[in-house]
């Protein structure tokens, strides 16, 4: 089991979810955070830190969220643009810093910062 980062944090990235994470799985992309669903040992620390309420657990997925959990796993299994390879489960964010690269789906969202 996993938890799923949904739209409301697309170019918001608050990233307190990052703190409360114990193993370091949550890695940055471009415009949204991404919970690596191979390395999440479903401790639920991070979706209450979470202040728009962008995570859920993908046992409570919604319809909102449903896009998001084959997502998550695209931005680890697929080859983002600008990579060669994809991330898989490098043993934490930390390791791979941000990730200047998104998924298809949060590519194409429009820009809430612009």
């Amino acid at each position: 089991m996993t938890f799923i980062i949904g739209a409301a944090c697309v170019d918001l990235k608050d990233r307190a979810c990052v703190q409360e994470c114990p193993v370091d799985c949550i890695y940055e992309g471009e415009r949204k955070l991404y919970v690596n669903p191979d390395e999440c040992i479903d401790c639920g620390a991070c979706e209450p830190a979470c202040p728009v309420e962008a995570i859920i657990s993908d046992r409570e997925l919604s319809d909102d969220f449903e896009p998001y959990l084959a997502d998550s796993a695209a931005f680890f299994q697929t080859v983002l643009p600008g990579r060669t390879e994809p991330i898989g489960a490098p043993g934490g964010a930390r390791q791979t810093g941000p990730i200047a690269a998104d998924t298809d789906l949060v590519r194409s969202l429009p820009n809430r910062t612009a």
